[in-house]
This record gives C-alpha cells, structure tokens and sequence, in this order.
C-alpha cells in the first residue's frame, strides 16, 4: 500500500512567502467583489459549544480564481496552556472546487490571524481617519500581534497602548511594536488604553464570556474600533455612541441567536461597505465601529493567496 503525502503549508513556511499587508488586505477585498460577481460562494460559519469551554467553529468557501474549496476547522479551549499548547487550534484543507481532489493543507492558526487582521483593517480602509497614528489594543495575545503588523504597514502609526489581563503577552506586544520605531505604552486600565487612540482593536477571549466592561463614550471624536469578539466586552448600551457601524455579514448574522450589535444600530455589513452600498467615515470627527464573528471569505481569500504564492515558488507540485 502506497502512502501519498498531502502538501502541509507550517506557519514558518507561510511567513517565508513574504506576503504583505496590502496583498492580503487587497485579496480579501477581492474575493468580496467575488461573491457580489457570483464567483465566491460561502456558507455562514457552523458553531458547536459542548458545554464544557470549548468553542469549536467551521468554515466553507468556494472562489472561482483560485479554483479552489477552503474549510476551516477550529478549536478553542482555555485547558490548553495547561498542557503546554495554545488555546486556539485550526487547521484549513485544500480542494480543487471543480474536482473536489485535495490540494493542500494548511496552518489554521496562521490563516485565523492573517484574516481577522485583513478583515479589520479592510474596514479600516473606510472607516477609520487615514492620519491615525495612536492604535490601543485590550487583549494582547495572537490576534492582537496579528493587527499590530497589519495596521503598522497601513497607517502612519507612532505609538500604540496596550492592556491586557496578563502582562506576559502585553508586554511581548509592546517589545514587537518597540521593533517597528512605535512608542509602546502599557497601561493598567482599559480606559487608559482607549481614550487617546484613533484605532481601538478588541481582542477578548470568548471562552469563558467576558463580562461587558468598555465604555464607548470614552472613546475620543474620530476614533475607529474593530471589534473581533462579537463585541461582548463592550458595555451594549454604550454602543450609540458610534455614528457608523457595520458587521461583517448580514445574512451569516441573521442566523445567530443572540445578535452583536442591536440591529437598529446596525448601518450595514463589509461587503456592502466594500461595494459602496454602505458610506464610510463622512468626516474627521466620526465615531466607527467593526463587530465581527468572521467570514469564510477571509479564510478563503488568505489560504487561496498563501496556495498560489507556493506554487508560483515552485514549492507545491499539484
């Protein structure tokens, strides 16, 4: 019996391919205008909660350019770090959409963190000033590292503000901000983090729940958040503070049972805003709001990007 061996793309192998901010901002927006061309087909991500902390999650997609099928399945339990790993664990798999054949398989981790990165910084694009140079980030662990990177290379950031329940990967995201020339400021409250910032990214665990503690009304005029955690820590009724918000999909968001944001507060989603069905920031003094769960356009578009970046390189022989 012959064993065939299916290509695995390592997160080292990933960061060797270079990719930008842009490029993976840039595919991201294009996989969108994919789905409004019907090109882009994805269903709304399919959640199980046993009860216990775990928080298991999927996703499907399917682009005309890459001919390609990204799933995505993922595991978060906080019982991890006691057995030396880390709390979030995926893994995407590769298939040709027209044959269905396998194609490749991919670190999960590394996708989840290059997406809801790219997704932020997609709205970002619309919704926050162009001159934000301060960025505060409450909850400093992987996503938190993955904006970092992202946002610096599209905004003329000098200083970020960072807190966090611990202070190992606060201050582990101070010293990477310190290598990029940014002023790093740790501070021991949320309010010290966001009241000055003109990004403000949320990154709170999900598992357990968080109790809402961010007031939006100490946000300052023209503050942008993204918030990548349902928006849970945000205090709800504090959220007519903001002028605009969007979501990242409407029809996915239809189907949940608890909503993240008020639906009346809701101005639309990302692909209406990547369209221009949605406005974005109308002035400098706008407060803009991102909440959301994630899409399987983004786990598509950034796996789809990493599987022809190795076969330009010659590193994949399908």
């Amino acid at each position: 019996m012959t064993i065939e061996k299916l290509p695995y793309l390592s997160a080292g192998f990933l960061d060797s391919l270079a990719i930008s901010a842009s490029d993976l901002v840039d595919e991201i927006e294009r996989q969108i205008f994919g789905q409004r061309r019907g090109e882009v087909w994805c269903a709304p991500k399919a959640v199980v909660l046993p009860g216990d902390d775990r928080y298991i999650m999927a996703t499907l997609g399917v682009a005309t350019d890459p001919r390609v099928l990204a799933t995505k399945s993922l595991v978060v339990n906080p019982r991890n770090p006691e057995r030396g790993l880390a709390t979030l664990n995926s893994l995407v798999t590769l298939l040709d959409a027209e044959t269905g054949l396998p194609l490749a398989v991919v670190d999960g981790n590394w996708v989840t963190a290059k997406r809801t990165a790219g997704l932020s910084a997609v709205a970002a694009r619309r919704l926050a000033r162009a001159d934000s140079a301060c960025v505060a980030f409450i909850g400093c662990g992987v996503q938190a590292r993955g904006h970092l990177d992202v946002l610096a290379d599209l905004f003329p950031l000098r200083e970020i503000r960072a807190f966090g329940r611990g202070t190992g990967n606060r201050d582990a995201l101070c010293r990477m901000a310190e290598t990029r020339g940014l002023t790093a400021v740790p501070t021991d409250t949320a309010k010290a983090a966001v009241e000055s910032a003109d990004i403000v990214v949320t990154t709170v665990t999900l598992i357990p729940e968080p109790v809402p503690f961010l007031d939006a009304r100490w946000l300052k005029a023209g503050a942008f958040a993204t918030m990548t955690d349902l928006a849970l820590p945000w205090l709800p009724e504090t959220m007519t503070v903001f002028d605009r918000t969007v979501i990242d999909d409407l029809a996915q968001e239809a189907q949940m049972s608890k909503p993240m944001v008020r639906p009346e507060l809701v101005a639309g989603d990302l692909t209406g805003l990547v369209g221009g069905d949605v406005s974005g920031r109308q002035n400098a003094n706008e407060r803009t709001a991102f909440a959301f769960r994630g899409m399987a356009v983004g786990d598509l578009a950034i796996a789809g990007l990493a599987f022809v970046r190795a076969k330009a390189i010659g590193a994949l022989d399908t």
